[in-house]
């Protein structure tokens, strides 16, 4: 057994979207400081492209920006992916949410939230199927990470209906895929993260607030998440130690799952 190499991902290169902010930009960074070729994609160019400029300091990143909502931003990031050869991790991170009272709450926010939370994490682990075949093998598949998040098997606080049901969509859709995605070599998980800082956590909580964000805390250490949480996580599932796990969900909250 080479534990020295146990969780090794060096030499693999990866996608992330939504990896110019919050919780993307943390895996972002933390697969590029392990050694890993990462490919950020995020909605907007002058973001992504500033945060691979950045993370060129510790690594190898580069950027495509596109608009996962949509059939165009799918394809051109398909076109951009799968022309670059074998993938061998792709984190379907971007997403978004809509909050608002039940008696006013929009169709069309319902069905911005369902197009980048559940059916692009779909359309593009789909369509990038040709690069993560490539990457695949026996012993060492592909990986595909969703994230999820604990709103997709807890109740949130708030009145945002479609990302707790996309999430948990997100979770149930992962263990469908790798069932069928497993002849493939390619493995299916998700994260389900608690509360990290973000610029959407920050539309309903002040994180700097130290009474806020106790309530957003957990009963492992009355905390918010920090990159080394997520990324670690990420790295586990993608390295030879999570090589046999495929269609499960990991709560990464500090034992938030488990309150009521």
């Amino acid at each position: 057994m080479d534990i020295a190499r146990l969780f090794d991902v060096a030499g693999k290169r990866a996608v992330v979207t939504g990896g110019s902010a919050g919780i993307g930009q943390m895996i972002a960074e933390g697969l590029v400081c392990a050694g890993v070729a990462v490919t950020i994609v995020s909605r907007k160019a002058a973001d992504v492209e500033a945060e691979a400029r950045r993370l060129s300091a510790f690594g190898v990143a580069d950027a495509v920006a596109a608009d996962l909502g949509t059939e165009d931003g799918i394809v051109k990031v398909a076109e951009t992916v799968n022309a670059a050869g074998p993938l061998h991790i792709l984190v379907n991170n971007a997403g978004t949410t809509w909050g608002e009272p039940i008696d006013h709450f929009p169709r069309k926010g319902f069905e911005k939230v369902l197009k980048l939370n559940l059916l692009a994490p779909f359309d593009l682990t789909r369509a990038l199927l040709p690069a993560l075949r490539a990457g695949g093998a026996q012993d060492d598949p592909a990986r595909v990470i969703n994230i999820s998040s604990l709103d997709g098997f807890k109740v949130p606080l708030w009145e945002s209906y479609p990302y707790s049901a996309t999430k948990a969509g997100l979770i149930h859709m992962g263990r469908h895929m790798g069932k069928f995605l497993a002849d493939n070599h390619i493995t299916v998980n998700t994260i389900a993260p608690g509360a990290f800082p973000s610029r959407m956590l920050a539309t309903v909580v002040d994180l700097d607030s130290p009474e806020e964000v106790g309530e957003m805390g957990s009963p492992v250490g009355n905390r918010l998440g920090t990159p080394e949480d997520i990324a670690g996580a990420v790295i586990y599932l993608s390295s030879r130690a999570g090589a046999w796990l495929s269609g499960v969900t990991i709560p990464v909250g500090g034992g938030r799952a488990t309150l009521d």
